[in-house]
């Protein structure tokens, strides 16, 4: 009890306060200088603990192989397993890592390494520099990310991009979960139009690049 409490006291110290918002500053001021030039991104989340040889793991680097021959940046949070798949299989790749307790260390694939202090700049920084969305299976942080873009989306505080959530029968038992908040009416049928559900990498790609900005946005502006 006494190290919440004092967990608790140190979250109201002002002087920390103020080394966090320097902290906050400087997770953006990297971001912001390193990835100004980068095409427009397509965010690949999934879970740290998928394997090569995989089903998911050889998934997602044919997703990304897919979207990055069109020209796209693929973005990961920069780990092991869904993350260094697809990092594996792109052409420019960037990795969002973030400091844990039990060091989470960068995947060999990662040409643009970044690493973050907090979850929250970096949620910030995989959604501003990406124009659309891949959910392959994954544990919290993967439904965390899931649920702020869908919620950013269905609320407008960001442009409709395409989201997939690539395992249908991985996401059935969150999709009939969706079908009860419908059902209490906590969100709208059209809320469901969000995203779609997906077991195809074709399909994936195709998706996300008939409905996403197109690469060459960056070069022609």
């Amino acid at each position: 009890m006494k190290d919440i409490q004092k967990e608790f006291l140190d979250n109201r110290n002002p002087t920390k306060d103020l080394w966090r918002m320097f902290r906050v500053i400087s997770d953006f001021t990297d971001a912001f200088e390193e990835l100004e030039d980068l095409p427009p991104g397509i965010s690949i989340f999934g879970s740290a603990r998928e394997k090569p040889g995989e089903y998911y793991y050889e998934k997602a680097t044919e997703i990304a192989r897919g979207l990055s021959d069109k020209g796209y940046a693929i973005i990961t949070g920069g780990g092991p397993g869904i993350m260094e798949a697809a990092n594996k299989g792109a052409k420019i790749s960037v990795g969002l890592n973030i400091a844990l307790p039990h060091e989470q260390v960068t995947n060999p694939y990662v040409k643009i390494p970044l690493k973050f202090k907090y979850f929250f700049t970096r949620k910030v920084t995989f959604l501003k520099y990406s124009v659309g969305t891949v959910m392959m299976p994954g544990g919290f942080g993967t439904l965390d990310e899931l649920s702020e873009v869908l919620t950013l989306v269905q609320t407008k505080r960001m442009s409709k991009i395409p989201i997939v959530f690539f395992g249908s029968e991985y996401y059935k038992p969150l999709l009939d979960f969706f079908e009860k908040m419908l059902e209490y009416k906590h969100i709208d049928k059209e809320d469901l139009n969000i995203f779609i559900v997906s077991d195809s990498v074709e399909e994936t790609v195709n998706y996300i690049y008939e409905n996403a900005i197109k690469p060459d946005i960056v070069t022609s502006k």
